[in-house]
Formats: C-alpha cells, sequence, structure tokens
C-alpha cells in the first residue's frame, strides 16, 4: 500500500484492498486506520494571494455554472477549469497553474514558473489544448485574475477556439473543481514531501500530476476509477 504514499481515505483504501482481492468491509478498514492513526488529512494555515482581480481589463460571463444542479460535461475535452496557486520554495515560491478537463478530473495541462505572469497560465492551457486537439472547441472556465483577462489571453482565447468563462467576484465555490485539486495535491502530497531544490519540487509535481493522480488515483466521482481509466471506460462505449 505505499504506492498511494498515505493520501487515501477509508473509502479509497477499502476499495484499493477490494481491487487487489482482499474483503473487509469499509467499516472496518476505517476502524483499523484510526487505530493505527492512518490520516491522509494534513493541513497548512500559511496562503498567499495569487489572484489580482482589481483592474480594469474586461471580464467574461459566467457560463459554465454548477449551482442547481446543473448537468456535468458528459464528454471529455469540453469544459475545463483553471487556476493558480504558489509552492513555497525555501524564502521564495513557485506558481502552478493547472487545467482540469471537468468531466474526467484530469489535469490536461500544468505550468511552474517562478513568475506570475500571463505566460504562466498561457503555457498550462497550450498543453491542454494540445491533448484535446487543435480543432476541438472549449468552454475554459477561470477566477478574473489579471492574467485571465488580459489581451495576451484574450488573443489565446479566440485563436484556439477557446471561450472564455468566469467566476463572480469573490467567489470561490465558481472555480471549486480546481481549488479543490489543488488542496487535495498540497495537503496528500506536498505537505507530506521533502524537497530543498527547484528540481526537486518540479519532480514533484511531475510526479504527482502525471504518474500518480491522471494514471492511479482513485476518484470518489469517477466510481474509484483514475481519471485515465475513467476516459477509457467512456470512451470505448
Amino acid at each position: 500500500m505505499t504506492a498511494i504514499k498515505k493520501t487515501y481515505g477509508s473509502p479509497r483504501v477499502h476499495d484499493e484492498l477490494k481491487d487487489r482481492g482482499f474483503h473487509v468491509s469499509e467499516n472496518t478498514v476505517a476502524k483499523y486506520m484510526n487505530e493505527l492513526g492512518l490520516d491522509a488529512r494534513l493541513g497548512k494555515k500559511f496562503r498567499i494571494q495569487t489572484t489580482d482581480s482589481n483592474h480594469s481589463q474586461l471580464i467574461a460571463d459566467r457560463i459554465f455554472k454548477v449551482e442547481n444542479h446543473q448537468t456535468l460535461p458528459a464528454e471529455a475535452g469540453k469544459v475545463h477549469e483553471g487556476d493558480i496557486t504558489y509552492l513555497k520554495l525555501g524564502n521564495s515560491f513557485l506558481y502552478l497553474a493547472d487545467v482540469i478537463d471537468i468531466c474526467t478530473r484530469a489535469v490536461l495541462g500544468w505550468s511552474l514558473q517562478k513568475s506570475l505572469r500571463t505566460q504562466l497560465v498561457l503555457d498550462a492551457l497550450a498543453a491542454a489544448m494540445a491533448k484535446v486537439g487543435p480543432d476541438a472547441e472549449i468552454i475554459f472556465h477561470s477566477d478574473r485574475g489579471s492574467q485571465y483577462a488580459s489581451e495576451a489571453y484574450r488573443n489565446f482565447c479566440s485563436s484556439k477556439n477557446v471561450l472564455p468563462s468566469m467566476s463572480r467576484r469573490g467567489n470561490c465555490y465558481d472555480n471549486a473543481y480546481v481549488e479543490l485539486w489543488f488542496g487535495g495535491f498540497k495537503k496528500k502530497w506536498l505537505y507530506r514531501s521533502v524537497y530543498k531544490t527547484e528540481s526537486e519540487l518540479r519532480a514533484l509535481v511531475f510526479d504527482y500530476i502525471e504518474v500518480w493522480y491522471n494514471r492511479r488515483r482513485k476518484h470518489s466521482a469517477l466510481g474509484y476509477l483514475s481519471p485515465m481509466k475513467f476516459e477509457k471506460a467512456n470512451t470505448a462505449h
């Protein structure tokens, strides 16, 4: 079970054991995990602001909405969501931009840079678009940060058949999918890891996204399949 790196709570551990041929109830798994002091939750209180919404640039309409039980995308590559977070490195920071497919929860594109300039989000979005294909038409939802309101970002979207959608001002729930992803990455992976150099941090991010999360991490919303297995299963139908 070392492969899950203590990132699973009892429901996912139960499902993992079932996959490996062990027959035990979820309540029993929870009981033993509690007795052993195993808890996937781990938090940090420190927080830095990465969103600057106090600007005069154009704000896109909120096209993607999840309230009132709106039906989520039934196909991969239709609606993506992105955001930026900080990763502490000694006395400085690197900034991680992600693009998540709302249907499969896969991280399609990401970029890790020393600067919060617009190029950070453009590189992540370009990586995602390379995977869904040059002719894809998508909705890309983000917050109102200056990077996502910049002229360079708007030009990129218009050239790539990307329809921008933005959250309501000060409403984190409008961008909940990627916010939850960042929280899970930090609490269950980053804060449990030891790294001292930029190359070590980059390797850690790559390992989580490309080796663990997209390929192997069981997701409750996907019937305890990984994003890649979920997409493969749904594509085959």
